[in-house]
């Protein structure tokens, strides 16, 4: 014999008992099968807010015990052909007069006892079984409808009555020896006490009715049916990459669901363990799927076999130094919760004895305070031990497995995993068996900390990261492109799946959950909602995606001073915005700080020479132990790019006309002309090799004349650029009368800075540098005569969006 149970949502609404009167009629052809079901999908919470609702004496129960009887109508009509339908209806009303009758009573007395809420709750299973008999018996099943009140007997323990098994069996036996029919529908939840009052057996009662039956019948199978394809290795909900587990033991069942795989309730596979009768958890909505197998050992040898949570809990911690040593101390403390029916999910003591941590859940925290504290009165009164510790909104995550015990490392490779997303481990517990390493952890962290495990232990080393982009004009939009370009590369050779979470530009902001289809941003991202960048942080850390990053493309001072507030919640920082690194001294090393503190990556290597390995470079040098002696250097490809194309033949307005068209200068040029953006990369540079330098200590030899340095706008400045050509023309033709070429020089040397226009001979490495490109000379320690030379385009949309891309692909495989 087969035992089938079929929960809520499978029996939701007619469609859907369509299908299980499908399945159960398949597996009726070869085997005799017990069926056993839930109420309709909220059935149950109808039952219990109608009683709710009729104890205080509010009339809206009539309202709830409405949508009740009109749910289950509507099914009947639905389900059974209108020549059937009078003699089912004509039950189904009788039944729901006997409901409303005690309603009534409630709302008269206004008194809800438990008993009489059992009573109330009973009839959603009794509700479902028989309409769901009497629609097979209509298709011609072999049906019959068995009452499990008749069978199930238990103690008096309302709500959640213990079963007294011994009388439970042989009335089961006894009624399936005799039963000729090869369906037989069973309402689960349902029972009676010896004495033929109404009982249930509480959260998840109807898997536990189904393993009491086929415990009893020694079922070939227990299938429990429900509305997802087996347990899974996580949380679907929070894992988008979670898959089913094909087999695992009844311990690591037991475990994950302990731990909120609701899949299944824990007390299920008791009666069905001890005779080892399999288990088979399946999908209603795609019978043909595996499920999962559950049976002594597993056929999966993997150390893991699933990650699993709990929500809403609080962390409870009596400490003191009076606890050390006294014998029956933790005996009070768990006895007095348990006298207070608060259950305990998690417990972990100091070796010292000198406190005891458990977790439980949030709705019985305040509770369990008042309860705890006055239990140790004494002691807390004479400051033997201190009043206890309530931390609420935790939540505790689960890797669950029989074969760990036998893998080196998964715990360290458990929190090392968890560390490196900070998430913040609070307090750890492992049973001796090994089948478990529970951790609780900030609620908030949960959907980091699943999605982390799983990609760690069961994706194939695959890491997801997950960029917030600020700036999609010329360098921003190019980086989208190329991230386009590479993904499937990175995914198929690095293992890194690179999703983009949000984008903004001047006006507009867009957020994806799932990760913005980059065939088609430029149609998204008008349709999002006005640019606000607090609001914008706040859903990056609502999201709390493990490998954040927050890349910004642009030169707002506003958007660098966001930086720190990024790093506090473990959100990287790539950034072309040369700002915030040439900010204040104090500013700078709090962000490199922060970085370290909150492990959260702070990369801005296109801070100087775009896309060359300039800062990559210097940082190799100086941690290898090498000391930065001087450095020279032209880094800016705006000016470059204007010295290599003015001459006598063209006006230097037309030069720098030209540069504004092709992309080299800012929209305001006077930040490259002015040679302050020049000052700004020599300072990270000299700031990087290691010496404390603010802007204002570097000297500027400006080329400009009076006129320009003095212009109030920008239109001004260009006009200044015509009016004073005679100035310019003689800085060119004094240089070239030298044989010389103009090159705007920074400079580095002895912890002093400065930067100004240099005529450039012929046999120096800085003469032959053409176009827009950039060259660094480092002089060190190790290279004291021949410099280390970097030489290559240091400017352009195209190489700054490949150096801030080489960042983020650096943040990936740290």
């Amino acid at each position: 014999m087969k035992v089938l149970k079929f929960g809520g949502s499978s029996v939701a609404s007619s469609e859907n008992i369509n299908k299980v009167i499908r399945i159960v009629k398949e597996n009726s052809f070869k085997n005799n099968v017990a069926v056993v079901v839930s109420a309709l999908g909220g059935v149950t919470d109808l039952l219990l807010e109608s009683g709710k609702l009729a104890c205080e004496g509010n009339e809206d129960y009539k309202n709830s015990f409405k949508t009740i009887e009109e749910r289950h109508i509507e099914v009947v009509r639905e389900l059974i052909p209108v020549n059937g339908q009078s003699s089912v209806l004509g039950q189904i009303k009788l039944m729901l007069n006997k409901l409303e009758n005690t309603l009534e009573g409630v709302f008269l007395i206004n008194e809800l006892s438990a008993k009489t809420s059992d009573k109330i709750v009973s009839y959603g299973e009794l509700f479902s079984s028989y309409i769901i008999a009497e629609a097979m018996k209509s298709k011609e099943l072999d049906a019959v409808l068995k009452n499990s009140q008749e069978l199930i007997v238990t103690d008096e323990n309302f709500s959640n009555a213990a079963v007294i098994f011994n009388k439970t069996e042989k009335n089961i036996q006894n009624f399936f020896n005799k039963n000729k029919a090869k369906v037989v529908m069973l309402p689960g939840f349902v029972a009676k006490t010896e004495q033929g009052e109404v009982s249930t057996l509480g959260r998840g009662g109807s898997d536990y009715t189904a393993a009491i039956i086929a415990s009893s019948v020694d079922a070939s199978i227990l299938e429990i049916w429900t509305d997802v394809s087996g347990m899974f290795t996580a949380n679907p909900k929070f894992v988008r990459q979670a898959f089913p587990i094909k087999s695992i033991s009844y311990q690591e069942a037991m475990e994950l669901s302990h731990f909120g795989a609701k899949v299944l309730y824990p007390p299920t596979i008791q009666p069905v363990l001890e005779k080892e009768i399999p288990i088979c958890i399946k999908n209603t909505f795609d019978a043909k799927a595996e499920g999962t197998l559950i049976t002594k050992v597993s056929s999966n040898h993997e150390p893991i076999k699933g990650i699993s949570h709990i929500e809403n809990m609080a962390l409870l911690t009596l400490e003191g130094s009076g606890m050390i040593g006294i014998p029956g101390f933790s005996k009070r403390l768990f006895g007095c919760l348990a006298s207070n029916k608060i259950n305990i999910s998690l417990i972990t003591q100091a070796s010292s004895e000198h406190s005891i941590c458990f977790a439980i859940s949030n709705n019985d925290a305040e509770r369990a305070e008042n309860i705890i504290n006055d239990e140790f009165s004494y002691e807390i009164e004479r400051n033997k031990i201190d009043p206890v510790i309530v931390e609420k909104d935790k939540a505790i995550i689960a890797v669950v497995g029989d074969n760990m015990k036998s893998h080196q490392g998964i715990s360290g490779k458990m929190f090392s995993t968890l560390g490196k997303n900070n998430v913040n481990i609070i307090a750890i517990a492992q049973g001796a068996s090994e089948k478990n390493i529970s951790a609780v952890i900030d609620h908030k962290d949960i959907k980091k900390a699943l999605n982390t495990l799983h990609s760690e232990f069961f994706e194939n080393q695959t890491k997801q990261l997950n960029l917030f982009v600020v700036g999609v004009g010329n360098v921003g939009g190019k980086l989208l492109e190329q991230i386009k370009q590479q993904q499937q590369y990175l995914l198929d050779n690095l293992k890194l799946q690179v999703r983009v979470i949000a984008l903004t530009n001047s006006k507009k902001m867009y957020f994806n959950e799932d990760g913005i289809d980059l065939e088609n941003w430029q149609n998204q991202l008008p349709k999002g909602e006005a640019l606000d960048m607090d609001l914008f942080h706040k859903k990056v850390t609502d999201l709390n995606y493990r490998n954040s990053i927050f890349v910004d493309n642009t030169a707002n001072e506003n958007v660098s001073k966001l930086y720190a507030s990024y790093l506090k919640e473990s959100v990287a920082v790539v950034t072309c915005n040369k700002i915030a690194c040439s900010s204040n001294y104090t500013n700078y090393l709090n962000l490199k700080q922060l970085a370290r503190e909150y492990n959260a990556p702070f990369l801005f290597e296109t801070n100087v020479g775009a896309g060359l390995p300039i800062i990559d470079t210097l940082k190799n040098l100086i941690a290898s132990g090498d000391k930065v002696t001087k450095i020279q250097a032209v880094l800016s490809g705006s000016l470059n790019f204007v010295f290599n194309n003015f001459n006598s033949e063209t006006s230097f307005a037309e030069v720098v006309d030209q540069a504004g068209i092709q992309g080299y200068t800012e929209p305001d040029p006077r930040i490259d002309l002015s040679g302050v953006d020049v000052m700004r990369k020599i300072l990270i540079l000299a700031r990087e090799s290691g010496t404390k330098l603010e802007l204002s200590d570097i000297e500027n030899d400006s080329f400009l004349p009076k006129a320009s340095l003095d212009a109030d706008s920008v239109p001004d400045f260009l006009e200044t650029l015509k009016s004073e050509a005679a100035h310019f023309n003689k800085i060119y033709e004094k240089a070239a009368a030298n044989d010389c070429r103009l090159k705007f020089v920074a400079e580095f040397d002895n912890g002093k800075s400065k930067v100004g226009l240099n005529e450039i001979p012929s046999d120096h490495p800085f003469y032959n540098l053409d176009g827009s490109d950039n060259i660094v000379l480092f002089f060190t320690e190790r290279y004291p005569i021949q410099p280390l030379i970097i030489k290559g385009a240091g400017a352009g949309a195209d190489v700054t969006a490949s150096g801030l891309f080489a960042d983020i692909i650096r943040i990936g495989n740290n």
